[in-house]
């Protein structure tokens, strides 16, 4: 579904890559999580992906189709959930899904039967005429959700998404999750809840000073570490001063 071979990124009056000769793929059917300290160079290889920052070198391959070649191709199979609430808060709800919706060109039929359903399941019926600049934290993430999903891209990509959700909306994003893979779509995941990523991913990347340290199915990595839980292993792995005693070969 996606492959990213040696990208490449470094900023403006910087001697130093935020990302150098990042390389790995995701697969149909595949939840990825994406793992890394702050500052490792996440949220850069998530904007690279995006098309909202350029790269020096590398490449982004999505369904076949590349990023530099044909944007317009690639984020059209996009759903994105940042960090920060992407939004325009003087539209209502429902202006705002609706206009994602008419970005992606989904049908009315399409998008009400799609949107209905995840209202429903994240209890926002009742606001969904009301402007987003009323809305709590978790409110408007649960609505970058919505938005995210409307066109049904085959890749979901999602930074800390879980970030201000209550306990019953984590849940069903979780499930939101796994529903969509089904469907052979991937769904492409960043956060720092390590027990999360270890409950609902099929394989992780861990990143840390721009550069890939693993790549690992987790059922490989639980073999291999059986002993550590994802969060331990994490933390040797991203410690200068230490190697894993754990064999990827």
């Amino acid at each position: 579904m996606l492959q990213i071979t040696n990208l490449s990124k470094k900023y403006a009056n910087s001697d130093v890559y935020a990302v150098q000769d990042v390389t790995f793929e995701v697969k149909e059917g595949e939840v990825f999580g994406f793992l890394g300290p702050n500052g490792a160079g996440k949220s850069t290889t998530i904007k690279c992906l995006m098309g909202i920052l350029p790269f020096d070198s590398g490449s982004i391959v999505l369904d076949g189709k590349n990023l530099q070649e044909d944007p317009i191709a690639v984020k059209s199979n996009i759903g994105y959930v940042s960090d920060n609430h992407l939004m325009y808060d003087k539209l209502t709800a429902r202006e705002y899904v609706d206009f994602m919706a008419d970005m992606f060109k989904v049908g009315v039929n399409d998008r009400k039967s799609r949107v209905d359903k995840l209202l429903e399941m994240f209890e926002l019926g009742d606001v969904y005429d009301k402007s987003i600049s009323t809305f709590s934290h978790g409110m408007k993430q649960k609505i970058c959700v919505i938005g995210a999903l409307v066109h049904k891209p085959k890749l979901w990509v999602l930074d800390e998404p879980l970030t201000g959700l209550d306990p019953k909306s984590a849940f069903i994003l979780k499930e939101l999750m796994k529903e969509h893979v089904k469907e052979d779509n991937s769904v492409f995941f960043s956060s720092h809840m390590l027990e999360v990523v270890e409950k609902v991913c099929d394989k992780i990347a861990i990143i840390d000073k721009g550069k890939l340290l693993l790549v690992s199915d987790m059922d490989k990595l639980h073999d291999n570490a059986s002993q550590l839980s994802l969060e331990e292993f994490f933390l040797s792995v991203t410690n200068a001063d230490s190697e894993p005693d754990v064999d990827f070969d």
